[in-house]
């Protein structure tokens, strides 16, 4: 059947499964809004309130359901605004497929109104980019981008189609889209060696990055650990994967990791990487990480392997693949007197916060006990973050959303929106500090406009708390622009923006205020007004080996 190029994209969409998709209308792609508009009952358009909330939306679309998120942008600025959450999306490998339309054929190249190379931007943080400049390889550039994002490792793909392509006629012929299977040429020497250290290790330890939760690894995951009976520790990216009220489990790894994580992986003679790809704040100094220990790197992407850390040996492949297969040929393994040392470890050096005043923990903690622990949870960037990592006991995979690798501040409400769009059965809460909530705070109008069911907490601190933190620890307490301390009302914003708001500032309202927003069931924001000094701990100064982290009495006896 002819159909025109905008309402090839649509239909390429239905392909594909999409039903929901995050952008902003413009004149280079007003075609295909034009085609959306004639198709609305069947895939349903979320107008954001600006393309980088777009970008997120699709993000936390996609790492909550694990299907590849959609955006659509305008030619030039539309775009280029979408780049933060296409580089968002590529550090974290989310599957993401971006749609721009930029100007007609002839005009391009030519400097013209609103004409930017997209392409040519977005190629460091896409796996791959397109310019569709000939309406008969629209729809076949369209499915090898929708295969390409959720393919092996997932990124995001950009698709930029000019305007006169949107416009032109061509035959369409429906497909049904490519079954992915995931990689199963696993080499026989490889887990044979794996499995050599596996049966030879007396202190091992599993360090879970993201790529557990990416392969849907979760149980694989949970076998593992208990077969070889090794304590397990997690990134950001990998909160879920495995349970956080286990036994085994011994919270974050890193800059802002528990100290029994980061001692035990010191103190180990094997750690079992699976999914994670040994990031500088997770690692600190490598010269001194994991020292004693030999080390298996299990993931998808080869180019991870030997980058950052040198392994002892490594499996490239589908993680819950190359698991499933471990799993099988492994007998129980028990390591007693290492796992009773762990335990000692998690009483001695407990999570801790200041329990007298109100405090970001102590939010966290009531958010995690109200929703039972199976909330939907987004976060900006900074000491929220960090704070909704310690101090949230994940169970189940894709239920952290938060900006790993590039550390987006605004990133968690865009996200937030998205996630509960695509999870319209989870509480979706999105944690931000005063000073990411700034940056994106517009879509809370987006949440009223569909009467989307979202909590927004924010953490009112009145300073950039985290670079607050450094400046008071590093920096002699010279707070260069990061005291917030200004006339913003965040509950008249959010009022204003057509949602409910409620102002915290005591404990004992933390509680009733959840539980109202979400008897609400509408777009609801929580301010919660908390000390300006509040600091996020374990910690580890730049520079310094993971086994270096310190804490507040530490902090204390070092004073005295």
């Amino acid at each position: 059947m002819q159909l025109t190029g905008a309402q090839i994209v649509i239909e390429c969409l239905k392909e594909q499964g999409v039903d929901t998709v995050f952008g902003y209308p413009g004149g280079s792609i007003l075609n295909i809004y034009d085609a959306l508009y004639e198709y609305s009952g069947e895939i349903r358009h979320i107008l954001t309130s600006h393309e980088q909330g777009a970008a997120h939306a699709a993000d936390g679309y996609a790492r909550a359901t694990g299907k590849v998120g959609v955006c659509l942008a305008t030619s030039g600025p539309g775009a280029t605004n979408l780049v933060t959450g296409i580089a968002t999306a590529f550090m974290d490998s989310v599957p993401m497929v971006a749609i721009t339309a930029n100007v007609t054929l002839p005009l391009l190249g030519k400097d013209s109104f609103q004409e930017v190379d997209i392409a040519g931007v977005t190629m460091p943080i896409t796996k791959h980019g397109y310019i569709v400049k000939d309406v008969s390889i629209l729809a076949d550039t369209l499915r090898k981008a929708f295969a390409i994002a959720k393919s092996g490792r997932p990124g995001p793909v950009l698709v930029d189609i000019t305007k006169d392509v949107t416009a032109a006629l061509c035959e369409y012929i429906p497909e049904k889209p490519e079954t992915l299977k995931p990689e199963v040429s696993i080499k026989e020497a490889n887990l044979e060696q794996a499995l050599s250290l596996l049966k030879k290790a007396e202190r091992p330890f599993i360090y879970l990055g993201g790529g557990a939760i990416l392969s849907g690894a979760s149980d694989e995951v949970r076998t593992f650990a208990k077969l070889i009976d090794a304590p397990v520790c997690d990134t950001l990216m990998a909160k879920g994967a495995f349970d956080g009220r286990d036994d085994l489990y011994t919270g974050m790894i890193g800059m802002h990791g528990t100290k029994v994580s980061n001692f035990g992986v010191s103190e180990c003679d094997l750690l079992i990487a699976l999914g994670a790809r040994f990031s500088d704040r997770v690692v600190g100094n490598a010269g001194k990480f994991a020292s004693g220990a030999q080390i298996l790197q299990i993931d998808i992407d080869a180019a991870e392997i030997n980058k950052n850390i040198p392994t002892t040996a490594s499996i490239v492949g589908d993680l819950r693949v190359v698991l499933a297969v471990l799993n099988s040929r492994l007998e129980q393994q028990s390591h007693p007197e290492w796992t009773a040392h762990i335990r000692e470890l998690k009483e001695k050096y407990p999570l801790k916060y200041e329990k007298d005043a109100l405090s970001c923990p102590y939010v966290i903690e009531e958010i995690d006990r109200v929703t039972n622990g199976e909330a939907v949870i987004s976060t900006d960037v900074g000491q929220h973050q960090m704070w909704a990592a310690q101090f949230f006991r994940y169970t189940q995979p894709r239920t952290f959303l938060t900006s790993g690798g590039l550390g987006t501040m605004g990133y968690g409400l865009g996200a937030c929106i998205g996630a509960k769009l695509g999870r319209p059965d989870k509480i979706c809460i999105n944690i931000a500090g005063d000073g990411c909530f700034r940056m994106n705070m517009n879509e809370l109008a987006t949440a009223s406009r569909y009467n989307i069911p979202i909590i927004q907490v924010v953490i009112n601190n009145h300073v950039l708390g985290m670079v607050r933190q450094w400046q008071t620890l590093f920096y002699g307490k010279r707070y260069s622009q990061t005291v917030l301390q200004d006339q913003v009302d965040f509950c008249m914003v959010a009022k204003g923006l057509g949602c409910e708001a409620i102002r915290v500032t005591r404990k004992e309202e933390v509680a009733p205020a959840l539980e109202k927003a979400i008897a609400m069931n509408m777009p609801v924001l929580i301010e919660c007004v908390i000390p300006e000094d509040d600091k996020v701990f374990p910690m580890v100064p730049a520079g310094a080996a993971i086994s270096d982290a310190f804490d507040a009495d530490d902090l204390k006896a070092r004073e005295n």
